[in-house]
């Protein structure tokens, strides 16, 4: 009987873990040889565990990666002008915390939108609160809420993540509101925190994707500016892995 009220009183108190870890504790067949602090402890351990693995699904649904992917499963056997030594330095977390900017340039299918949510997964785990969205979608979403009047609550919200990973950058030429909403979610961000960059388009040719001289000036300046950058080049990994799924033969 007091096993159940203690089993219930810890699921009211939403101590899930502690829970979860009394359970164990009283399959053990040796409990009673473990002193009253070690059972303390290993039910504090699995709230504790409880708690951050909650936190990190939590942190993870809300960052919206497009694709399930971590570092731990990067390919750099494969040549596509990936700096081992820009990767480790990435893998260190470092760069959000010093809130840098990180440009992935290259072409279709090479990975860059797969090394994004990778790099997004990474600072997930590491307690960082990270959004991926499309830059078509992030405009959108800005020109709706101009309109409907909850810009500033949006750009405030946007101004507090701790990563903001923007894929399909300046894909096409951008017009005059398009340019002031992101140059307004830039200059929130600018050295208060992380952003990435993934696209297509070469870094040369974004001053004219973004159609104007001076809100081009001041944008690439805080992008470009301390910035990490990743320029994939070689063949099509989608088609890679496509041609050798195709050459395997039938077991």
């Amino acid at each position: 009987m007091m096993k159940h009220v203690n089993h219930e009183r810890l699921r009211q108190l939403r101590l899930y873990g502690m829970a979860k870890g009394l359970e164990a504790l009283e399959r053990l067949p040796d409990r009673g040889q473990l002193a009253f602090d070690e059972q303390l402890g290993t039910l504090i351990e699995r709230e504790a565990a409880e708690r951050a693995n909650t936190a990190l699904a939590s942190r993870l649904k809300r960052a919206r990666l497009r694709q399930t992917a971590c570092l731990e499963d990067l390919d750099l056997r494969t040549p596509r002008g990936l700096d081992r030594g820009v990767v480790r330095e990435l893998a260190t977390g470092r760069w959000v915390k010093e809130n840098r900017p990180v440009l992935i340039t290259g072409p279709t299918g090479i990975g860059k939108t797969w090394l994004a949510c990778a790099l997004g997964n990474q600072a997930a785990r590491e307690g960082h609160s990270v959004l991926y969205t499309r830059l078509t979608r992030l405009l959108d979403d800005l020109a709706t809420a101009r309109l409907d009047g909850s810009l500033a609550r949006l750009l405030r919200r946007i101004a507090r993540l701790d990563l903001l990973i923007l894929d399909d950058w300046t894909m096409t030429e951008l017009t005059a509101p398009q340019r002031l909403d992101l140059m307004e979610v830039i200059d929130d961000r600018h050295d208060r925190a992380a952003t990435m960059l993934a696209t297509q388009v070469p870094v040369a040719n974004w001053h004219r994707l973004i159609g104007d001289a001076t809100y081009a000036d001041a944008i690439l300046d805080r992008l470009v500016h301390r910035a990490y950058r990743i320029d994939l080049h070689g063949d099509s990994m989608r088609r890679t892995k496509a041609d050798a799924a195709s050459e395997t033969p039938d077991t």
